[in-house]
């Protein structure tokens, strides 16, 4: 059951700012950091040495499907603790736009990795390169995707290919937003919301 103690997790008196709670905030920021790393990792991996290519790949894959993983455990942990509210010197107009910008936000956070699994499935060389998660253990391809017709899996791998690409765009978009509204409510607003987040 979630409780106020949960909802104002981490307020030392009446008059701190409600925070999230400890598991949603390690939540936000392991993710936040993971997300960061793999945009470096994928954007730096065609000016690599041929050498360095595929370990950086294959870390950008097991870092997505980590940030997979986490994500939907984020939305489960949300589902059941209340986040703190926004603070009601916010227009109801700034308060609906965030609860949008954050449904997308979860939703480009399983969608990225899924279609970066979906679009490594229909590799050509799938079947005979597995994929590990870390080099620890091998992690599954989806079935039907690798075990389409040569011509189909062609096809599906392009599109794949292109979603994810797209889906990158949007996501880094959103990030820009997300964290110029922060901003702008610390800086200009002077209503904090970052102090409900930080570690």
């Amino acid at each position: 059951m979630n409780t106020e103690a949960d909802t104002l997790a981490g307020s030392t008196d009446a008059a701190s700012p409600p925070r999230y709670t400890r598991i949603a905030i390690v939540l936000h920021w392991l993710i936040a950091l993971l997300i960061i790393a793999n945009v470096v990792l994928g954007l730096s991996a065609e000016s690599l040495p041929d050498d360095w290519v595929r370990p950086v790949i294959d870390t950008h894959k097991s870092i997505g499907i980590t940030v997979l993983g986490l994500a939907l455990l984020r939305i489960l942990w949300r589902v059941s603790h209340r986040p703190p509210p926004l603070p009601r010197e916010f227009p109801a107009w700034e308060k609906g736009a965030a609860h949008l910008a954050h449904f997308a936000l979860y939703l480009l956070m399983i969608g990225l990795p899924l279609s970066g699994w979906l679009h490594d499935s229909a590799w050509k060389d799938a079947a005979t390169h597995p994929m590990h998660w870390f080099g620890l253990f091998e992690w599954p391809r989806i079935g039907y995707v690798m075990r389409a017709e040569p011509a189909l899996r062609e096809s599906l791998h392009d599109r794949f290919g292109a979603l994810h690409t797209w889906l990158g765009y949007a996501l880094y978009a959103l990030l820009a937003m997300h964290i110029g509204g922060a901003l702008k409510h610390e800086w200009i607003d002077r209503k904090s919301v970052l102090k409900r987040m930080a570690p």
